[in-house]
């Protein structure tokens, strides 16, 4: 049985060896981003999380949409990803945090939103870490799981095949996300993009 440091060390050897390129492998995804963004219903003055944030492709549009008063925070595992970042001059629009969803440095439901791009698939334990999400994020606020393709066409990209334990089928992440502090609210998987957007009970 793998342990938690050997997921975390798999995660970070995957993302690091593919930080450099990351936006360059992705040129189009910005719109889609932004889109996601705009569902996720923030205001001006929101504080927000971009969780597992990569190199930082959310932020840009997390900060225009919670304006100069609101506070943009992205958190990641992987140094690399996080150097690409600031290459970017993305940590001019938000504050970068070398950082595990599993134990996040912030108080308890200091944030209006989490928005996470790509994270599900990469959580060592997503019950736990989608409570440590929860935990973070006031009753009512909001989370957003996103994804610049859908399932069937993420997986055939991947050579693979979509399983009916795929945590991303609605059927599988609706129960994850009650479990876990969050009701689903709606639900998109089409070859564009995935989204599910969810409320923080309680």
């Amino acid at each position: 049985m793998r342990s938690m440091s050997d997921d975390h060390a798999h995660v970070q050897e995957f993302f690091a060896a593919r930080a450099a390129e990351w936006d360059a492998r992705f040129p189009d995804d910005g719109p889609a981003y932004a889109a996601a963004v705009a569902e996720l219903g923030l205001r001006k003055g929101d504080h927000v999380l971009d969780a597992g944030c990569g190199t930082g492709r959310a932020l840009p549009p997390l900060r225009e949409a919670v304006g100069p008063s609101g506070v943009v925070l992205g958190a990641d595992l992987t140094p690399a990803m996080l150097e690409a970042a600031v290459r970017a001059g993305r940590d001019g629009v938000g504050r970068l945090l070398l950082a595990d969803v599993a134990a996040l440095p912030l108080r308890t439901a200091s944030l209006d939103a989490v928005f996470a791009a790509g994270l599900v698939a990469h959580l060592p334990n997503p019950a736990e870490n989608l409570r440590e999400l929860a935990r973070v994020v006031r009753p009512s606020g909001r989370l957003a799981l996103f994804h610049p393709l859908g399932r069937a066409a993420l997986a055939a990209r991947q050579g693979r095949q979509i399983t009916p334990d795929d945590l991303r089928a609605e059927a599988n992440l609706g129960p994850l996300l009650s479990g876990s502090g969050w009701r689903l609210t709606a639900y998109v998987d089409e070859d564009a993009r995935f989204l599910a957007l969810a409320v923080r009970e309680g």
